[in-house]
């Protein structure tokens, strides 16, 4: 959940407080607009989507809906408190110099597939996807409990996706999915290249070399 700090470096409203880098395509505080791309002299120096004003910590616009069912063992991860970093990922922030508690979480009570849905499919929702993935979970995309902004941004994460053996699903494959009725092909291949990264060959093994090899995401050496 974002949890944004009001002064946050991603609200189109705080750009004449910040300093704009040289690198910037647009120069001047005044002609910024929503969604324009903006670069930042930070630290860090930062290239910056503007977004409207959301999400601010302890406001209304914070909250979770009303109708919304949560479990009763549901935890909240909040992102996005940095001021001066954007947070698209619930495992870490744009930059990667900071990290959210959820990875651990996930890890502390031994889940391997990981679903992942909400707004905006193609800014958040992919970016955790995609770290999901990165971090050796199986990864599943719900898209119609998704919304996106930009189709073809959308259509080139979901097909990211599935390059790197993740899948992406309706809501109405995800209960067979996790009974373990529908096994997907996929999901396989990448437990495979998890436990491939594991293997550590002995000295005069002809393989030797491969230990500690940087696998591609297609599962290549």
């Amino acid at each position: 959940l974002d949890w944004h700090p009001s002064d946050h470096v991603s609200f189109l409203d705080n750009v004449p407080n910040q300093k704009i880098h040289a690198d910037s395509k647009i120069h001047d505080a005044s002609r910024v607009k929503l969604y324009d791309v903006v670069v930042f002299e930070g630290p860090p120096k930062t290239e910056q989507d503007m977004w409207p004003r959301h999400c601010v910590q302890d406001t209304w616009g914070a909250e979770l809906h009303k109708d919304l069912k949560v479990h009763p063992k549901g935890r909240v991860i909040h992102k996005g408190i940095n001021p001066n970093v954007d947070s698209y990922s619930a495992f870490f922030d744009n930059a990667k110099l900071g990290k959210t508690t959820l990875a651990d979480q996930i890890l502390e009570e031994g889940v391997s597939d990981v679903y992942v849905c909400g707004i905006a499919t193609d800014v958040c929702v992919a970016s955790t996807a995609f770290h999901a993935n990165e971090l050796g979970f199986r990864t599943i995309l719900i898209d119609d409990c998704s919304r996106g902004i930009k189709e073809e941004n959308i259509s080139s994460s979901y097909n990211k996706l599935r390059t790197e053996f993740a899948c992406v699903v309706q809501s109405s494959e995800v209960k067979a999915m996790v009974q373990g009725r529908d096994r997907r092909l996929a999901l396989g291949q990448k437990l495979a290249l998890e436990c491939r990264k594991n293997i550590k060959y002995p000295l005069k093994h002809k393989n030797f070399k491969f230990n500690n090899a940087e696998v591609n995401p297609d599962g290549t050496l």
